[in-house]
């Protein structure tokens, strides 16, 4: 199985592709003490899954990360493959902790994820049926732009490793926050009507980030407002990765495909995505669709997700 993702940088598009791993080596683990929770901007110790970070070369680290499997979006089974989001947040996490350790201060405006890209190997990924995967990271950095001394922008690609495997890439961009979103009209939010858990790949129901309008269109409206991986500190913008999410949720819905059929996904924040109103409109593809989300009129985000062939 050979998985594709893309990520869009401004007008730039670069392709990973995910073939198994050529020489089946993990690099070597370097003991330390777990990186501080706050320092990546978590709310709590139980949402940390990077367990360590160390330099291997000028823009190349290693890592460790462990992933629950009780994660909160993960299937409750016996046997669970991790959500995407785990390694989406995962890459998130390690660019904190990099920033925090080995690139330059930025300014006072913090610098944020702006599009993401992963693809996964379902003939490597690891199913786990005890406590915890562990899973050995390589990361580099790239388009590292500094202006006045200070951090503007980079890129984070990270390789993801079990049992000697490749079974995982996620490639982030970093760039400075946005302007603020308009507070949503909450007004326009009725007669909506919200899709089973399953029929969106969700675990549960407030995992649902979609409704069904009136007139048939899916608008972005969570059933849990508060929810702690999806929103955590309930922010008035949809994150990237919750923007990647109902993307994922749409897809899925519109094809009828499960869960585990998902391989690739893709989204770029291009303004604004507001928690609760934005529309999604899909355009399937042979193996997947693409998605464009709109708020007012304007499109705020897009993306792709890839399917597993039939």
């Amino acid at each position: 199985m050979r998985a594709t993702a893309t990520i869009e940088a401004g007008s730039a598009q670069q392709a990973y592709a995910l073939p198994r791993a050529e020489d089946g080596r993990e690099p070597a683990r370097e003991p330390e003490a777990p990186p501080p929770w706050r320092d990546l901007g978590l709310s709590s110790m139980s949402a940390l899954l990077v367990v360590s970070l160390s330099r291997a070369g000028s823009r190349s680290f290693e890592a460790v990360c462990q992933w629950p499997r009780w994660h909160p979006l993960n299937e409750h089974a016996l046997a669970v493959t991790h959500h995407p989001l785990i390694l989406v947040e995962s890459t998130r996490q390690l660019a904190a902790l990099a920033e925090n350790r080995y690139l330059p201060a930025t300014d006072s405006a913090p610098l944020r994820p702006t599009s993401v890209a992963l693809g996964t190997d379902p003939e490597t990924q690891p199913v786990e049926t005890g406590g915890a995967t562990d899973v050995v990271v390589r990361v580099t950095t790239s388009d590292v732009a500094v202006r006045s001394g200070r951090l503007a922008g980079y890129r984070i690609t990270a390789e993801y490793f079990h049992a000697g495997s490749r079974f995982g890439v996620c490639a982030m961009v970093f760039a400075p926050v946005p302007p603020a979103a308009p507070e949503p009209g909450e007004g326009t939010l009725t007669g909506l009507l919200h899709p089973a858990a399953a029929a969106v790949g969700a675990a549960a129901d407030p995992d649902v980030l979609l409704a069904r309008a009136p007139q048939g269109r899916l608008v972005i409206v969570p059933r849990d407002p508060t929810h702690p991986v999806l929103l955590p500190g309930r922010p008035r913008e949809l994150p990237l990765h919750a923007v990647l999410e109902a993307g994922r949720q749409a897809a899925l819905l519109h094809q009828g495909r499960p869960a585990s059929a998902v391989v690739g996904l893709a989204a770029q924040v291009r303004g604004p995505v507001p928690c609760r109103g934005a529309v999604v409109d899909l355009a399937p593809e042979v193996n997947g669709a693409r998605f464009l989300v709109t708020a007012e009129g304007r499109v705020v985000a897009s993306g792709t997700v890839t399917l597993a062939g039939a």
